[in-house]
Formats: structure tokens, C-alpha cells, sequence
């Protein structure tokens, strides 16, 4: 096993190179040359997510490189920073931006799918920030990339590792679409018994939110929130990033109440339907635990004869982006407590809603499962990286 960097693996025939300095009035929509940018570099994946082009009459005067199939990129941003992935074959020519590194290895000295696990693997990551220059943009050079010494093992021991790596990523993708398979699997069943609930094909009666339950805003007196005397104690706060990110029901949480916090706020029940009100608008998840939420998140406790908090939150995710394009917007958009009182809420049998109920619990409850074989899956991996740029794989 021998020692060397990015520069000296690339032979007489590759590159390792920057991208080009592509301004936005070097661009052109109706081009035939494809920009890829940084929105595009994935960790360890092309994303394919970007929409700029220039004219091949352009490229040229630039003296543009050329992305070939196989090429890897690497982000010389965040985030994170030096984050790379393999250019895979697009249908037209595409070049690259200056914050992007090609490296367009030897392919007798490094298999590309190696190199690619290599920069990711978390060794590679540690080395890449003693280089990272920059406060408010941080970046590093490539250069300072050129600096990064690592081994290479044998071709035969590359290929080996990524067939590892392959058959371990597969098993992770195949448990990630069975957790969104089960997400899918809730909203057609949702769709099937009670219908399209914006246009009510089933023609279920309607109430007013306000009739179904009780709403109101949490609680949050002290300006400003996040002042150091109200934070850091034993009490949950849930905020809207938390709703926001959470599927069925809210567990997890970035900050707590002191005492002193909780004094000038409320703490919740568990079982209650939150909804946000400012930022992710519309937003929805149900407390699994005692917490408090500030004022901008209202608090739902459904009442148990008339209607039922799941239901209300598959309902809610149906009318989420009508209620976002409707908000009223002043410094940031928002939806008031009067609007939400006042909506509209299409109301099935109990029975019915209860029956749905009880098939979500059953499903969040397999997903639950599955999500901790994915945690134990994505740590074999973490296992297996280390191991594999240790020498011990």
C-alpha cells in the first residue's frame, strides 16, 4: 500500500482541475452547454437538481472543461464541505463552476467508486478541515485539497471494498423506501375511506375547527424567546422546526425550558394536535410528551366525541400549502388563531376516524421499528467505512 494525493493519481490522461468562472451573464436558458453547480454535489450522490446552461459559443471563449461520465466532484462548500459524487452520463455536454473540483482519476491507479468513498469517509472529512479557509464562506482550496496525503490500496482490494460498500447501501435504500412506502401507505388509506378532503367527493358534513375541540396559541411572555435565563432546564420546547420535522408524532426536541421558562409560558399535555402558525405554516404532529410551544404554534385538544386528533393531522396535511399561499404576510407570513377557528373541517363518522386511527398506531408503530434497524444499519456502515480506510477491511 503506498501513500500519494489527488494530483499524483490522476496519470497522463486525467485531470485535476477547478471548474470554470461561469457569471450569470455568461449564462444563457436557452444554451446547449448544462452548468452543474454546487446545488447539484451531493454526498456521495448526483442530486441533478439545477437548471442553468450557457452556448457552446461561450463555453469555448471560456475555455470550459468538459465533464466526462465517471469524473468525481467534489464541493469546495458547504455543506457539507468536500462532499463528493460521480458524474454520471447526461444527455448533453455539461461543465462545471469554479467551487467544484474535477478529478478525473488514473483509472489503473483508483477505482472512481473508491475515490468517492474515500473523500466521504469521515478520516478524509477530519483531514479536509484542518484546510478550510474562510468565516462567514467557508471553502477550501484545491490546493489545500492537493495537501490531503491518504492510502491506496491494490485495484483488487478497491473493487472489493465498493462491492461492500454496494451491497450495504443497497440494504440501507431498501429499508428507507420501506419507511416511505409506509407514509404512502397512510395516505391512500386516508384517500380511500374518507376521500379527497379539499373536494369531499363523499360529501361529509363540515364543522368549524373552533366546534371540534379547543384551539389556542402557545405561550411565550418573555421578549426575547430565546433569552439565557428561560432556556436550558427539564422541560421540552417544541418549536416550529420540531413540528416541521416530524411525521405522525413529535419526540424529538432542540431546547428546553428552565423554570423560570416555563413560568411565563404553559406545558401541554401529551395526545395534543400542535399546528404552526408562523415559518413552516400549517404544519402538523402530535405531542408525545409533555411540552410547552411559544405563541407561534397553536395547541389542539380535540374533543374525543366529536373528533380525532390523527385524523385531523392527515386532514391538516391536505390543506397545508392552500393555507400557506392564503396567509397574510407582513414581515413573514403567518396564519392567525381567527383563521384556523374558522376553517372548515370535513367531519366523518367517529367510527370511521377511529378506525383510521387505529391503523395509523399500528403502522407508526412498525415504522418505529424499522427506523431503528435503519439507525443500526446506518452505524454498520459508519463501522465499515472506518474499517475499510484503516487497512482492516
Amino acid at each position: 500500500m503506498r501513500q500519494a494525493s489527488l494530483n499524483k493519481i490522476i496519470g497522463n490522461q486525467g485531470i485535476f482541475v477547478d471548474g470554470d468562472w461561469v457569471e450569470s451573464k455568461d449564462q444563457d436558458p436557452n444554451g446547449d452547454i448544462r452548468l452543474i453547480q454546487l446545488a447539484d454535489i451531493g454526498d456521495g450522490i448526483f442530486i441533478n437538481k439545477s437548471n442553468r446552461y450557457l452556448t457552446s459559443e461561450k463555453a469555448k471563449e471560456l475555455k470550459c472543461t468538459f465533464l466526462e461520465q465517471g469524473d468525481l466532484l467534489i464541493a469546495r462548500m458547504p455543506d457539507p464541505l468536500g462532499r463528493a459524487c460521480i458524474f454520471p452520463q447526461i444527455e448533453i455536454p455539461c461543465v462545471t463552476v469554479v467551487d467544484v473540483c474535477i478529478v478525473r482519476p488514473d483509472k489503473n491507479i483508483v477505482s472512481s467508486e473508491w475515490l468517492k468513498l474515500l473523500i466521504n469517509s469521515h478520516g478524509f472529512r477530519k483531514a479536509i478541515n484542518k484546510y478550510i479557509t474562510g468565516t462567514t464562506r467557508q471553502r477550501i482550496s484545491r490546493g489545500n485539497l492537493e495537501k490531503i496525503k491518504f492510502d491506496i490500496p491494490p485495484l483488487e482490494d478497491q473493487e472489493r471494498i465498493v462491492k461492500i460498500f454496494d451491497q450495504a447501501e443497497a440494504l440501507r435504500k431498501n429499508r428507507k423506501q420501506a419507511i416511505g412506502f409506509l407514509d404512502d401507505y397512510l395516505t391512500s388509506v386516508f384517500l380511500e375511506m374518507f376521500g379527497d378532503p379539499v373536494n369531499n367527493p363523499k360529501r361529509w358534513t363540515k364543522q368549524k375547527f373552533k366546534k371540534l375541540g379547543t384551539l389556542d396559541r402557545g405561550k411565550s411572555k418573555h421578549r426575547p424567546r430565546n433569552a439565557p435565563e428561560l432556556l436550558g432546564g427539564n422541560h421540552p420546547l417544541i418549536q416550529t422546526g420540531d413540528i416541521a420535522n416530524a411525521d405522525v408524532y413529535i419526540e424529538k426536541y432542540n431546547s428546553t425550558y428552565s423554570d423560570i421558562g416555563l413560568k411565563q409560558s404553559k406545558k401541554w399535555p401529551k395526545g395534543t394536535l400542535c399546528i404552526t402558525i408562523a415559518a413552516n405554516i400549517a404544519k402538523t404532529g402530535i405531542l408525545k410528551i409533555d411540552a410547552c410551544f411559544p405563541d407561534s404554534v397553536v395547541g389542539f385538544t380535540a374533543d374525543t366525541n366529536k373528533t380525532n386528533s390523527i385524523f385531523i393531522h392527515f386532514w391538516m396535511s391536505f390543506f397545508q400549502k392552500i393555507l400557506e399561499s392564503n396567509a397574510p404576510e407582513s414581515a413573514q407570513k403567518n396564519i392567525n388563531l381567527r383563521i384556523l377557528r374558522e376553517l372548515e373541517v370535513v367531519n366523518p363518522p367517529l367510527e370511521l376516524q377511529n378506525k383510521f386511527s387505529e391503523i395509523v398506531e399500528k403502522t407508526e408503530s412498525l415504522k418505529q421499528k424499522m427506523l431503528v434497524q435503519y439507525e443500526e444499519l446506518e452505524k454498520q456502515f459508519q463501522a465499515l467505512m472506518q474499517k475499510a480506510f484503516n487497512g482492516t477491511l
